[in-house]
């Protein structure tokens, strides 16, 4: 597993939300878009990352930043997790797990003495070029948002 670096060009992608609809990385072009990849919905530590996120929404706005979720769980689970939890960002459904492989978060990863593929907890900051302007892949899930909005405030224009 290797994660995209920045500098390197954001892959594109068109994955259903979790209303269903087609959302594209194309659609938020000129705008930064934090992209997050998360393992799992409605576990504990994702729900504490995405919470956070949720609450921090008007600092990441004040950056005109999107945030875009993104697992392998199907729209309707990700609708059920966004109601839940009212999450008041956009969730994405990459079940066949195709986009984590183009970001390099899909790999192996070890949990309880087993060993599985599944979806690294990186993020990438997506500049309005559509370039990756930075990635986190250092944080807890109690403080994912802090780690991001530090870094906002230390390289705003």
């Amino acid at each position: 597993m290797s994660p995209l670096k920045a500098g390197d060009k954001a892959p594109q992608f068109s994955l259903p939300d979790q209303d269903g609809e087609t959302i594209n990385l194309s659609d938020f072009k000129g705008q930064r878009v934090l992209v997050y990849f998360y393992p799992k919905a409605m576990t504990p530590g994702c729900t504490i990352q995405a919470c956070g996120l949720r609450d921090a929404m008007d600092d990441l706005k004040d950056f005109n930043i999107e945030v875009l979720g993104i697992s392998i769980d199907e729209p309707t689970k990700l609708s059920r997790f966004s109601e839940k939890e009212m999450l008041n960002f956009i969730l994405l459904s990459d079940a066949d797990h195709q986009t984590a492989l183009q970001f390099g978060v899909w790999g192996e990863k070890q949990f309880m003495g087993k060993t599985y593929d599944g979806i690294h907890r990186i993020s990438f900051l997506i500049n309005p070029q559509g370039n990756i302007e930075h990635v986190f892949d250092k944080f807890k899930t109690s403080d994912h948002h802090q780690v991001v909005l530090d870094y906002l405030k230390q390289h705003s224009s």
